[in-house]
């Protein structure tokens, strides 16, 4: 003996009809793409802006090893010789005391180190060499 189909399951013309859940995951799919597009930018942002501060670190840290040694045209030199023009560089190399100082500003980058806002410092120091007398 056959049981009658259950009312409003797929097939029996009940109430549901021939309604399904085709297309739902595309929909899903159209509507969380632009969020996490905006989670990848964020986080690529995060990194651009780690990645200025570790640049910014090192190149001051050359910078003050070599203005302690050669110079003020040394130090600016060895600060820019690893940052890319895009990163919007500015070098203040000076002696303090016994310590060769060296400044270094980066702009902040936004998605692409072209395009900048803000900024972010790097410092260093070195003790300047006695000269023999």
């Amino acid at each position: 003996m056959r049981r009658p189909a259950r009312r409003g399951t797929r097939g029996d013309g009940g109430a549901r009809g021939d309604r399904s859940d085709r297309g739902q995951v595309a929909i899903e799919f159209v509507g969380t793409v632009p969020l996490i597009l905006l989670l990848v930018a964020a986080v690529w942002e995060c990194v651009l802006i780690g990645y200025a501060f570790s640049l910014a670190g090192n190149a001051a840290d050359e910078a003050a090893r070599a203005g302690a040694v050669h110079g003020s045209a040394a130090c600016d030199a060895a600060a820019r010789e690893h940052i890319g023009e895009a990163w919007g560089l500015q070098v203040d190399c000076g002696r303090s005391g016994d310590i060769y100082r060296a400044r270094v500003r980066l702009s902040i980058p936004v998605l692409h180190p072209a395009l900048n806002f803000g900024g972010i410092d790097g410092t260093g120091g070195a003790a300047l060499e006695k000269e023999a007398e």
